[in-house]
């Protein structure tokens, strides 16, 4: 079985750190950025998480 990695998603409207983060969890990709934007606005660090994700995570191989 293939190892399951974290990547950047084609699917973006930002930096495809949602998308990515959809696709590794098998989610919706639009009910990951509900989410995450209801943690950004409710503990005001999800921003700052999402431009540190979008600067580490990898683009995909493909």
């Amino acid at each position: 079985m293939a190892e399951k990695k974290l990547y950047k998603s084609k699917d973006k409207k930002i930096a495809g750190v949602c998308g990515g983060f959809a696709e590794y969890l098998n989610l919706d990709p639009t009910l990951v950025r509900v989410i995450w934007a209801a943690f950004s606005l409710l503990a005001g660090a999800g921003v700052l998480l999402y431009f540190v994700c979008a600067v580490i995570m990898p683009q995909p191989e493909n």
